[in-house]
């Protein structure tokens, strides 16, 4: 394995400690792809014309143009794909239902830390893949750097807690595997944490926040805690004077990471 640098499921709705019926009415409004990152994505699947996508949710980055078939666990998820888009499977990454070298390039974005066995996982996606993997993740050693620790540092512990090291996948998807920083842009259109960075004030409405599902890890006291802190702060002046400089970045490198390994 080379590795050169440039984020458990069950039928009921839920992955990895989160109740995707809970999260799920913010996803639409505030969790679009963005199509900057998913420029990211295509190039990192190549001329592929089939492709895997491994704990799909709703769909979000499935390219048209590539023959997608898609596989998501949580039925609640499942339900909320678009009807244009193909009907995902309802199976797990551990164990796919595929055979050896199915697929040109596979997929699987915003997931692997949701999986019971991020190990058995990955391997099973090289098994039936030929060609390319792009796992779309955060970084855990750069979750807390990013400036909303300061605000609701038990969010944030709980984000780097859940994402896997990058060297553990790395060493799961074998072969050779690069890490791409992958920059977010001041106005993106997909509503994790980070893509607020320059626009603190939406992070103030709590249908932003439930659209990312760390914020399900913490009680309505931390939520309220939060949300008095960073108005106090924006008030005052106080979040300008030490980030106000993010309001006119065009985008920000934070732990967001593309990985792209090859057989």
């Amino acid at each position: 394995m080379v590795m050169r640098t440039h984020d458990g499921s069950t039928h009921h709705g839920s992955a990895g400690g989160v109740d995707h019926g809970s999260v799920r009415s913010g996803l639409g409004a505030h969790r679009r792809p963005d199509a900057r990152i998913a420029r990211v994505i295509a190039e990192a699947l190549g001329d592929a014309r089939t492709v895997l996508n491994v704990g799909a949710g709703t769909g979000s980055y499935e390219n048209a143009a590539h023959a997608v078939t898609a596989v998501e666990p949580s039925l609640a998820m499942r339900a909320q794909r678009p009807a244009e888009l193909a009907t995902a499977l309802d199976a797990v990454a551990e164990d796919l239902p595929f055979a050896d070298g199915r697929f040109d390039a596979a997929m699987t974005l915003f997931s692997v830390h949701q999986w019971s066995d991020v190990d058995a996982g990955l391997r099973e996606m090289r098994r039936v893949t030929r060609g390319p993997i792009a796992v779309l993740t955060c970084d855990p050693a750069r979750v807390r750097d990013f400036w909303l620790y300061e605000y609701a540092p038990d969010v944030l512990e709980a984000e780097a807690r859940r994402y896997p090291p990058l060297g553990r996948l790395a060493a799961a998807l074998g072969a050779t595997t690069t890490v791409q920083r992958v920059p977010i842009p001041l106005d993106c259109t997909d509503g994790f944490n980070e893509a607020y960075y320059g626009r603190p004030e939406l992070l103030l409405d709590p249908a932003a926040r439930q659209a990312c599902s760390a914020w399900s890890f913490i009680d309505d006291h931390a939520r309220q805690a939060f949300d008095a802190s960073l108005r106090r702060a924006l008030g005052s002046g106080t979040w300008d004077e030490a980030f106000g400089h993010l309001r006119h970045r065009p985008t920000y490198t934070g732990s967001l990471v593309l990985l792209r390994a090859t057989p």
